[in-house]
């Protein structure tokens, strides 16, 4: 058997699992196979494309360990995709005229990479699923596996996502402290935007977690800091559809009778709506290099507050966002666990030299597999008849239809 040799990279946006993903790998080859060569692309798919990559040396192994005490990126982020050549020239990656597929396959040949494992969510991994496809065409003798990343939980065929889990519990932290700004001014309206470009699973769980946080408080009676206040009034998804102007005049009763309201919204919700109303008025929406809106150029939540904080005869009104607080923060238990069982597949899948994303298939009865690249999709919608949602909707006191 040929000499193998291990890279590893971390793509697309943050989540909080990359740092233990990363310390799990070098983890899971020491234990098992502690003479294969280990490095790390930089900053993803740029530092495979640039030859610039961090040797995992003794010490760095030695302290792996340490990795799953935070978030972040150990080996750093970029949003590549290597079969948009235009995009690659302009960023100075590669050169006119150049495949970067052919380039990064190149680079892994020549560095001697026979394993390459990608921790990323359905960019990445289609990107990997693109370069494994290339590779296999052009004869290249290399394994790919990669490991699921969104906070978004939107991978087909993925149950759950790494870092999803973390993400919810963290954002509902962040506005547990954030909702006390209701008692900061008379008829406030406060507006939570949680990261979620078309699948609203992050909102609907931080919703939930956020409810299990306060909902046993105990509150000093007669005063302003009580239950009505820490609730949730509204909560909109991309899957979602409402009527304006009812849930208008249903949350003008709430502002009218509690002096307050709450609403947690998807970065996604109305997000086609409203591009479509900015671009008719002759607006350039920018995009990225794989065609998605930009989404912190539309801030979804500025406007809700713009729609809805004149219909409420809201004195003060404020978007605060958790995304950045959320996806930065390192992984909770139930994260850790998950990417304990996905790392330790992914290692034997390429030691054995299957490739594909490791993840509990939807369609397999949610069994832990290593599943097909062909297979995985990004864009997965939110389920909005699982019960735990109903439940969610139902406290809320919030009548919903799907989209």
């Amino acid at each position: 058997m040929a000499k193998q040799k291990v890279a590893m990279l971390t793509a697309g946006g943050l989540a909080p699992c990359l740092s233990s993903a990363v310390g799990g790998l070098i983890e899971r080859y020491t234990d098992i196979a502690p003479e294969i060569e280990l490095v790390a692309y930089r900053s993803g798919y740029q530092g495979l494309l640039k030859a610039d990559h961090i040797e995992i040396t003794p010490d760095i192994r030695e302290g792996a360990h340490l990795l799953h005490r935070y978030g972040g990126s150990p080996i750093g982020n970029s949003r590549v995709k290597l079969t948009n050549a235009a995009d690659c020239v302009k960023r100075g990656l590669v050169k006119e005229g150049q495949n970067p597929l052919q380039v990064a396959a190149d680079r892994l040949a020549e560095d001697g990479i026979t394993i390459l494992h990608t921790i990323g969510g359905d960019d990445t991994n289609t990107t990997a699923a693109d370069l494994a496809a290339y590779l296999g065409a052009n004869g290249y003798d290399l394994t790919v596996v990669g490991l699921p990343k969104t906070v978004d939980n939107d991978i087909v065929p993925i149950r759950q996502s790494l870092g999803a889990w973390t993400a919810a519990e963290v954002g509902a932290h962040f506005f547990d402290h954030v909702s006390n700004e209701q008692s900061a001014a008379p008829r406030s309206l406060v507006i939570h935007e949680v990261m979620g470009r078309h699948c609203g699973w992050l909102t609907a769980a931080t919703a939930r977690k956020y409810i299990q946080r306060t909902q046993h408080n105990e509150y000093v009676e007669g005063l302003m800091m009580n239950t009505s206040m820490k609730n949730i009034d509204g909560l909109y998804l991309p899957e979602m559809a409402f009527d304006f102007e009812k849930e208008a005049e249903r949350l003008r009763q709430v502002m009218d009778e509690r002096g307050y309201v709450t609403l947690f919204v998807s970065e996604g919700a109305c997000l086609d709506a409203i591009v479509a109303e900015r671009e008719a008025s002759g607006e350039d929406v920018k995009r990225d290099a794989f065609g998605h809106v930009k989404i912190d150029s539309i801030n979804v939540g500025n406007w809700f507050q713009k729609h809805f904080a004149a219909r409420l005869n809201s004195e003060r009104s404020m978007v605060q966002k958790s995304g950045y607080f959320a996806r930065s923060a390192p992984a909770n238990a139930g994260d850790l666990r998950l990417i304990q069982s996905m790392v330790d597949l992914a290692v034997e899948s390429a030691l054995n030299g299957i490739s594909g994303v490791t993840g509990h298939d939807e369609d397999q009865d949610g069994r832990l597999r290593t599943i097909e690249f062909p297979r995985i999709k990004g864009g997965k919608h939110f389920d909005l008849s699982a019960k735990w949602f109903g439940d969610v909707m139902d406290f809320i006191g919030q009548p919903f239809e799907a989209a």
